[in-house]
This record gives C-alpha cells, sequence and structure tokens, in this order.
C-alpha cells in the first residue's frame, strides 16, 4: 500500500499554508491511507552546505521521511514570487530522497500575482529526479483565510481535490 506525507515547510507558527497542509492531511487520513506529517519547523534543519549538513540528525530525519513516502504534499508559503527558501532547503538536503515520487502542492501567499511560483521548483523535481508532478495544485490568498480556519469553501474543497489527485496518481503508478 503506498505511503503519504505532508509537509509544512513553514517558520511562521501562524502559517496558511501549514493550515492548507492540516486540511489535506485530515482529508487523507479520512481516506484511510495512513498518512504521516511532517512540520519542518519542528526540525533543527541546517542549512544545506553540500557538506556536514547531511549528517545532522534533523537533515536524516527529513531524509529518512521523504525517502519512505510514495506520495507527497508540499505546503509552502510564497515569498517573493518564489516558494519559501525552506522549501528549497528541504529539497537540497534531501536530494535523490524525491526520485520517482508523486508530489503535489499547497501553496499560501499575500496576493494573487505569484500563483505560478511553484513552477520552477517542481521543474527541478521533474527534471533532476524524475518526480510525478500532479496536474493539479492549490493556491491560496489571505482571503481564504479568518483566524485558524480556512473560510473559503472552494479553498477547501480544492485541498481536498488535490489530496485525492495525490492518491489517484500514486495508488495508479504504486499501486
Amino acid at each position: 500500500m503506498p505511503k503519504y506525507l505532508v509537509v509544512s515547510t513553514s517558520g511562521n507558527p501562524d502559517s496558511n499554508s501549514r493550515r492548507m497542509g492540516r486540511v489535506a492531511f485530515a482529508h487523507l487520513e479520512k481516506r484511510k491511507v495512513d498518512p504521516a506529517w511532517l512540520d519542518i519547523r519542528e526540525l533543527d534543519l541546517p542549512l544545506c552546505d553540500a557538506d556536514k549538513c547531511y549528517d545532522m540528525p534533523a537533515a536524516q530525519k527529513l531524509n529518512r521521511a521523504i525517502e519512505s513516502a510514495d506520495g507527497i504534499l508540499i505546503a509552502a508559503p510564497v515569498y517573493n514570487f518564489d516558494v519559501a527558501a525552506s522549501a528549497k532547503n528541504m529539497l537540497e538536503l534531501t536530494g535523490s530522497s524525491w526520485e520517482e515520487k508523486v508530489v503535489g502542492f499547497l501553496c499560501a501567499a499575500g496576493g494573487n500575482s505569484s500563483y505560478m511560483a511553484v513552477m520552477a521548483y517542481a521543474n527541478s523535481l521533474m527534471l533532476d529526479f524524475r518526480t510525478i508532478i500532479i496536474p493539479r495544485f492549490v493556491y491560496a490568498t489571505g482571503d481564504a483565510f479568518k483566524g485558524d480556519e480556512i473560510v473559503d469553501k472552494k479553498t477547501v474543497t480544492r485541498i481536498e481535490q488535490a489530496s485525492d489527485e495525490l492518491i489517484r496518481f500514486t495508488e495508479a503508478l504504486r499501486g
């Protein structure tokens, strides 16, 4: 049976992308696929130095989590028209563990202008690691949130659809 992972890549304790990830995680649990949750904010991750960083316990824990999953949803904030640097650092620390995974994205941003921000990251995963990117990702702006809740029901529906697509693609490839 395929294994699923939802990774929150935000360092912000009041993260909207983390909220999106939690909705996806709950939906995957409801679908009874036994997902795992990983919040890199809770890890003491080093910056990738292409040397000693890989031997650090937090980097090894992250690497094991990525390696053991078949389908992964990345919940990432968008800053300055790109996914947050923490998401890029995660990729640099884990490298080939992404090979032939199925990956989807849940992105939160301040405005509508950077809805394509995830594409360079997705291209890197596809070209470097033959990762399959599901052709549905969720992009939400601050208007979708109020406090700790996602108040825009269309956003919740899109998160659930992306989660379902992750299952469908992963089962088709790994089933």
